[in-house]
């Protein structure tokens, strides 16, 4: 590889990095939904001791950010027996958390029942 190619690659390289430093934070300095969702897992799972499996559902709102987040519980033998719960979280627009509560639990291998008009 000559010594341009090189710098047209690191070029190239440093653009996306940028870009996807933009995909994570808005145009008006307040971070975007990549950052918060990750800031929300760490702190929670800081605050609560578990471990989070993943964010259900996330909005961005007037006063910042209504997430849902599914987090382990209690692991048990078989791991379908494992406790999960749902917790909603909210965080303000710069993606701390400003509380959180747990509204939900239940056996991972259960589903919920079906809606009426199967929703």
């Amino acid at each position: 590889m000559t010594q341009t190619s090189r710098k047209q690659s690191a070029n190239t390289n440093q653009n996306k990095n940028q870009n996807q430093n933009q995909t994570e934070a808005d145009t008006d300095g307040l971070p975007g939904p990549v950052a918060v969702l990750r800031c929300a897992r760490e702190q929670l799972a800081e605050l609560t001791g578990q471990t989070v499996e993943s964010v259900s559902s996330f909005e961005r709102t007037e006063e910042g950010w209504d997430l849902a987040v599914e987090v382990l519980e209690l692991v048990r033998v078989p791991d379908t027996m494992s406790l999960l719960a749902t917790y909603t979280v909210t965080l303000d627009p710069q993606g701390d958390l400003t509380g959180y509560r747990r509204v939900r639990r239940y056996e991972r291998g259960r589903a919920d029942p079906p809606r009426p008009g199967g929703g």
